[in-house]
């Protein structure tokens, strides 16, 4: 007896067909579907490395001049910039330097075990050397409140650096790491708390957000555990408050189901499990597929959806592409399967 396959897997696969004799076997393939699906928006310029110094073992900080010897685009605390590396990758960088100053900017890089953008950085990126950029833009916004705490762990300190000075007397910073040597800028905070592991101890994270007076907001920025601790507390502590954060790591899937994947162009399909993400799977079969922040807001990995249903769990496409697109590094199927343009 032959076994049936579900309806659904059956319109996937004639989609996929059809779409494989106009697109990719078919005369217009090379007009229809271009090679690179990535599709780049916002402002871009060129910047100049003015120079770069060491401000820990293992951090660097790059001071950007525009190109041109103009003025750059204007930022608020709490902004980052694309970075496109020599080797095409992309990176996003915080802007810690001072908003105020438009003749430069500054962005500070940990080198991270296994990290291939960051070591690209540190080994290959030179004083004098031009780099393309994208932005500033900004999802860690500085609202206004009455009062601010502000809690920065590690690298975590970049953004939150011209945060603090921003608020001035309104707001307090407390600075985690696991000693000072490895704790960059520490001569540029002489009101912050500085806390290091080795001192210290491990800090309670759920103890410094109940210090926080009554609707502050509490802006956490460091490695994921603070985080999660963060996010766990601060509603139970103070509700009055509110709560930012911002992560330099993919965030992990929650409430995630088991799907399918079929990559249009070869016909391959791939499987993507309920705790792993679609790009994640998808650079299994296409390793060199472009993405950056893993988190569903620079746009870097958008890409055309032929066939499914699509859960948007990204913070950039508007309604309008969210009908034929999709953030392949937090999205997923909101069914069985997708066809996309790859």
């Amino acid at each position: 007896m032959v076994e049936q396959q579900p309806a659904g897997l059956r319109v996937l696969g004639g989609v996929m067909d059809a779409y494989k004799r106009v697109f990719v076997s078919g005369r217009a393939a090379g007009l229809l579907s271009p090679p690179n699906p990535v599709r780049h928006s916002g402002f871009e310029l060129f910047v100049t490395v003015g120079r770069i110094d060491r401000v820990a073992p293992d951090v660097i900080a790059l001071t950007l001049r525009s190109a041109t010897g103009g003025v750059l685009p204007a930022w608020r605390p709490g902004a980052h910039i694309d970075v496109f590396l020599p080797s095409g990758r992309q990176r996003q960088y915080s802007l810690c330097g001072d908003p105020a100053n438009q003749w430069r900017y500054r962005i500070a890089v940990r080198a991270i075990p296994g990290g291939i953008g960051s070591r690209e950085i540190h080994e290959s990126v030179r004083a004098g050397q031009r780099l393309r950029i994208r932005g500033p833009r900004n999802a860690f916004a500085l609202v206004d409140a009455p009062s601010y705490l502000f809690l920065a762990g590690g690298i975590g300190i970049t953004p939150i650096l011209p945060m603090a000075q921003a608020a001035g007397a309104r707001g307090r910073l407390v600075y985690l790491g696991r000693s000072r040597a490895s704790m960059p800028f520490l001569h540029e905070l002489p009101g912050a708390e500085i806390r290091p592991d080795d001192e210290y101890g491990i800090s309670d994270i759920a103890e410094l957000i109940a210090s926080a007076e009554p609707g502050a907001a509490v802006y956490v920025c460091g490695p994921p555990p603070m985080l999660a601790a963060a996010q766990r507390c601060r509603f139970r502590l103070d509700p009055t408050g509110s709560l930012h954060t911002e992560r330099f790591s993919a965030p992990p899937v929650t409430d995630g189901t088991a799907f399918d994947i079929t990559l249009a162009r070869s016909g391959t399909t791939v499987r993507v499990g309920p705790e792993e993400t679609a790009l994640a799977a998808i650079r299994r079969r296409l390793p060199d597929i472009g993405y950056s922040c893993q988190q569903g807001f620079c746009g870097t990995c958008k890409v055309r959806v032929l066939a499914g249903a699509v859960e948007h769990r990204d913070r950039a496409l508007t309604e309008s592409e969210r009908a034929e697109q999709m953030l392949i590094c937090v999205s997923r199927a909101a069914g069985d399967g997708l066809v996309l343009d790859l």
